[in-house]
């Protein structure tokens, strides 16, 4: 099978939905691609509905009251068929109509929001799914390309200023406040942007994970064009 994301570790690409949630994630593999190269017009479907508000939350009923050309009709097929799997496989998929999302520039020196490489955190065995059907995608990054930035020293050392609590307690405020769980590249990173239509599984950060978290970001968007993002 053709792909173009095949010379990566990090990556494994399967042709199945199948495939998609039974390959099990080992060593530096925590990504795995259902590639597909989809037919229909999503662009059509993104310009139907109505945004309310920075994320909107699209529902299968919402999708089938738009009246659709054939292709816009293909394109929803696709998305209710995508949601219907992973319904069905016991995720809770949730399409979103997406403007931006907030931005957390609060302290300056470090960001905890989407747009920063970081990981997910689950306190129970799960996993990422995402799939992009219009507008930017989200960008991967390998662990051995990225360092944690509470261990960049002038990071730290400013954390420890907001912290009002003893040395004991700041790993745990660490954790609190989600600063454990961002990355910054590391010099010559190369991340791996996600693409459009394909449907991503990428590892979390919880107990009975037996590969590393994939880092990953929220790209910036397009001036003007909003994204169409199934994620859970």
């Amino acid at each position: 099978m053709s792909t173009i994301f095949s010379d990566h570790d990090q990556i494994e690409v399967v042709s199945s939905f199948s495939e998609l949630v039974n390959t099990r994630f080992h060593g530096a593999m925590n990504a795995i691609c259902w590639q597909r190269n989809l037919v229909g017009d999503f662009k059509e479907i993104v310009t139907k509905l109505q945004l309310r508000d920075d994320i909107t939350e699209v529902s299968g009923e919402d999708l089938l009251a738009l009246e659709l050309s054939e292709e816009g009709s293909v394109a929803r097929e696709i998305i209710l068929n995508d949601l219907q799997l992973l319904t069905d496989f016991g995720a809770s998929p949730v399409l979103n109509l997406l403007k931006c999302y907030e931005r957390d520039e609060e302290l300056g020196f470090i960001s905890t929001d989407v747009y920063s490489y970081h990981v997910d955190r689950s306190p129970v065995g799960t996993d990422t799914f995402l799939c992009t059907y219009h507008g930017t995608a989200s960008d991967i990054i390998a662990n051995d390309q990225v360092e944690q930035k509470i261990l960049i020293p002038e990071i730290r050392e400013q954390l420890k200023k907001l912290h009002d609590g003893t040395e004991d307690e700041f790993e745990d405020f660490l954790k609190e406040y989600f600063f454990d769980l961002h990355y910054q590249p590391k010099p010559h990173a190369e991340p791996v942007n996600l693409g459009v239509g394909h449907v991503w599984r990428i590892a979390v950060d919880h107990p009975d994970q037996e590969a590393l978290p994939c880092v990953h970001r929220a790209p910036v968007e397009n001036d003007g064009e909003y994204r169409l993002l199934l994620i859970c």
